[in-house]
C-alpha cells in the first residue's frame, strides 16, 4: 500500500462526460462567463479604489467579496476549460491538493464575509448614530482579516487530514476540479474521520453563519419598520437588497449541496451545483452589485465621463 501511495503523482479529472461538440460549446459559454466574472468583479474593485465616495466600510467588505469571487473562479475554471479541450490531461498530486485547499479557503472566507457584511448593514440601519464609531477602520480591517485567516485555518485542517491518506487504483476524480469529497473517494483507507470533519466544517460555516445573518436581518427589518419616512424605507432596502440576493445565491446552492439531493445520482447532481457555485455565483454577484447598487452605477458613470473628457 505504501508503494501505491508513493506512486500517486497525478490525477485525471473526469469533468463532464459529454460529446466533443457539446464540450466545445460549453468551452465557449464557460469562457464567456469566466470573462464576465473577471471583468465584473475587477470593475467593482477598480471603482472602489478610484472613487473616494466608495471608501466606506460597506464597500471595503464588498471589495473583499469581489476579490474572493475572482479567486474562486480563477482556481477552478481554467482547469475546467483545459479539461473540456483535452479531457485526458492530468493534474499533479500537488496541484490537486492545492486546488482542494484554495477552494475550501475561498468558500469559508466568502461565508464569513457575508456574515460581516450583514453585521455592517445591521449597525448602519439599527444604530446609525453610532455607525462611524462602531464600524471604524480598525474594526473593519480586523473583521476582514479574521475572515481570511479563519478561512485559511479551516481549509488547512482538511488538507492536513487528507495528505497522509494512501491513494491506490485508478486516480480518476469524478469532478471538474479536486473537490474534497471526490478526492476522498479515491483513498484506499478509512476516511470516516475526514468525512466527519468535512460534515462538521460544512455545518459550522453554513448553519452558524446563516442563522447569524437571519438574526441580523430580523433586527434590520424591525429597524426599517421604525423608520417613518418612505425615503428612509427605500434607502434601507436598497442597501440590503443586493446583499440579500448574494446571500440567497450562496447559501441556496451550498445548502442544497449538503442537505440534498438524495435521489438519482447525487454525485453528478452535486457536480453541477458546484459548477453553479464556482462559476455562476461569482459572475452573478458582480452583476447584482453593479446593476442593483446605485452608488456603484454612479461611480461607474463618473469614471466613464472622466475618460471621455480626457
Amino acid at each position: 500500500m505504501g508503494e501505491n501511495q508513493t506512486s500517486t503523482t497525478e490525477f485525471i479529472l473526469l469533468g463532464f462526460p459529454l460529446g466533443a461538440q457539446i464540450q466545445m460549446l460549453l468551452f465557449g459559454i464557460f469562457s464567456l462567463f469566466y470573462l464576465i466574472t473577471l471583468l465584473g468583479n475587477g470593475a467593482i474593485l477598480g471603482l472602489i479604489l478610484l472613487d473616494s465616495r466608495l471608501h466606506t466600510p460597506m464597500y471595503f467588505f464588498l471589495s473583499h467579496l469581489a476579490l474572493v469571487d475572482i479567486a474562486y473562479a480563477c482556481h477552478t475554471v481554467p482547469q475546467m476549460l483545459v479539461n473540456l479541450l483535452n479531457p485526458a490531461k492530468p493534474i499533479s498530486f500537488a496541484g490537486c491538493i492545492t486546488q482542494t485547499f484554495l477552494f475550501l479557503t475561498f468558500a469559508h472566507t466568502e461565508c464569513l464575509l457575508l456574515v460581516v457584511m450583514s453585521y455592517d448593514r445591521y449597525v448602519a440601519i439599527c444604530h446609525p448614530l453610532q455607525y462611524t464609531s462602531i464600524m471604524n477602520w480598525k474594526v473593519c480591517i480586523i473583521l476582514a482579516t479574521t475572515s481570511w485567516i479563519l478561512g485559511v485555518l479551516l481549509a488547512l485542517v482538511h488538507v492536513v487530514l487528507l495528505l497522509p491518506l494512501p491513494f491506490c487504483g485508478p486516480q480518476r476524480v469524478n469532478h471538474f476540479f479536486c473537490e474534497i469529497i471526490a478526492v476522498l473517494k479515491l483513498a484506499c483507507a478509512d476516511t470516516h474521520i475526514n468525512e466527519m470533519v468535512v460534515l462538521a466544517g460544512a455545518v459550522s460555516v453554513l448553519v452558524g453563519p446563516f442563522f447569524s445573518i437571519v438574526i441580523s436581518y430580523i433586527h434590520i427589518l424591525y429597524g426599517v419598520l421604525r423608520i417613518h419616512s418612505e425615503k428612509g424605507h427605500q434607502k434601507a432596502f436598497s442597501t440590503c437588497s443586493s446583499h440579500l440576493c448574494v446571500v440567497g445565491l450562496f447559501y441556496g446552492t451550498a445548502i442544497i449541496m449538503y442537505v440534498g439531493p438524495r435521489y438519482g445520482n447525487p454525485q453528478e447532481q452535486k457536480k453541477y451545483l458546484l459548477l453553479f457555485h464556482s462559476l455562476f455565483n461569482p459572475m452573478l454577484n458582480a452583476l447584482i452589485y453593479s446593476l442593483r447598487n446605485k452608488d456603484v452605477k454612479v461611480a461607474l458613470k463618473t469614471v466613464l465621463t472622466k475618460e471621455r473628457t480626457l
